[in-house]
């Protein structure tokens, strides 16, 4: 019998369920969280202590004393200790983000891409990620994990780039790269995750969202390329090798204009950056944004769809186009249609969610891919980090 196997993963879902009911209702008590989860008050108890030790939990000062009997104590996400680190990969800048667990920029960073060769990329990611936890040292708070997100369609199974068209990527095997260049900088070990640069970017929205938490949303982000993350029933969809959501390369027009991909009539030939720069007016762009938020609606039915990136930071006008136009065809169909609003952090988005990434991966044990090393030495997983957290 795996008894011991079955038991700490058992141990980590109860931990994960805790974390992810104080994420979604902060302040509730252990008597609270045991009715909320179904765990007995013994097991919470003991949970609840052990996030406390290494700085997953923080007690509040205020103490609840409705009614009779022994007052409680409100429980919280402990965002003063952890921080995670995201790093956006763009087509010709990298963004890098520290983040407190619950979602609050420590450090963020800018810098253009000096070469768009995979090896060279990896490097300068690694010389950001490296001055990142210098960072976090300093102000004595410990890095739980690393996230990155890349403009094309990631596979974590393999750890593969099947495509990136936009910085000339195709096949690339990312890992073996990037793991190597992290341990030149000689990083200490931690949990690794890569995906999507749109995925990354719901991430944002999903993990570090201010009141009630949909399952469903989808996020478009906006810059030479143009991408889609999609989080269904509290999961992100990749498709079978990471390229759902990969939007900018949908067909809106037969035998259209040529795209970096090499097909004809892609969404990206008509409000991706290029195409938005060749216009008169770039925010009739807007218009074709549109059609493809109206086309996202009908096929997956998401409660809100945000909208983000360099060409709406650079062009405002252009959410504003495409609700018109998404209104113009709810209204012919006598359907209300979701919501559409900006990026909560704008262009820091996906950098931010590459950071959420790892909380997310974290908080799901059940349906986690395996966390990429950046060395051969053990690695941090899943909620139970053997060294102590720095004090206060």
């Amino acid at each position: 019998m795996k008894t011991t196997g079955d038991q700490t993963l058992v141990k980590r879902i109860n931990r994960s369920v805790l974390l992810r009911l104080l994420r979604v209702q902060p302040g509730l008590s252990r008597a609270q969280l045991a009715q909320e989860s179904g765990l007995t008050k013994s097991t919470v108890s003991a949970l609840v202590r052990e996030l406390i030790d290494e700085a997953w939990l923080t007690e509040s000062d205020t103490v609840n004393a409705k009614g009779a009997g022994r007052p409680s104590t409100p429980l919280q996400i402990d965002g003063r200790t952890r921080a995670l680190v995201g790093v956006e990969v763009a087509v010709d800048k990298l963004r890098v983000a520290c983040v407190s667990l619950v979602g609050k920029i420590l450090w963020s960073s800018e810098e253009p891409m000096l070469d768009q060769q995979p090896a060279q990329v990896c490097q300068q990611i690694a010389s950001l990620v490296a001055r990142a936890h210098d960072l976090l040292l300093s102000w004595g708070l410990q890095l739980t994990g690393l996230g990155v997100g890349l403009p094309g369609a990631f596979d974590e199974t393999t750890g593969k780039v099947h495509f990136a068209s936009n910085l000339g990527w195709w096949n690339v095997d990312f890992l073996p790269l990037f793991t190597q260049a992290m341990a030149q900088v000689h990083l200490p070990p931690m949990p690794v995750y890569v995906q999507n640069e749109a995925d990354t970017a719901a991430l944002s929205e999903y993990e570090f969202v201010e009141g009630p938490v949909s399952d469903s949303l989808i996020f478009v982000t906006c810059d030479i390329g143009v991408g889609a993350g999609i989080v269904l029933n509290d999961r992100l969809f990749t498709g079978q090798y990471g390229g759902a959501g990969e939007i900018g390369h949908g067909i809106l027009q037969i035998d259209g204009p040529l795209c970096s991909c090499g097909r004809r009539g892609c969404a990206e030939t008509f409000f991706g950056a290029r195409a938005l720069a060749r216009l008169a007016d770039p925010v009739s762009g807007g218009k074709y944004l549109g059609v493809v938020l109206a086309n996202l609606w009908t096929t997956f039915d998401p409660s809100v769809l945000i909208v983000g990136g360099p060409s709406c930071d650079k062009y405002p006008g252009l959410i504003t186009r495409a609700e018109v136009t998404l209104k113009t065809y709810a209204d012919s169909a006598r359907m209300p249609a979701p919501p559409v609003r900006a990026a909560r952090y704008g262009l820091l988005a996906s950098a931010v969610g590459a950071a959420a990434l790892v909380l997310h991966r974290q908080l799901r044990p059940l349906h986690t891919p395996t966390a990429y090393a950046i060395n051969p030495v053990s690695v941090a997983s899943d909620l139970n980090v053997s060294s102590q957290p720095p004090g206060e």
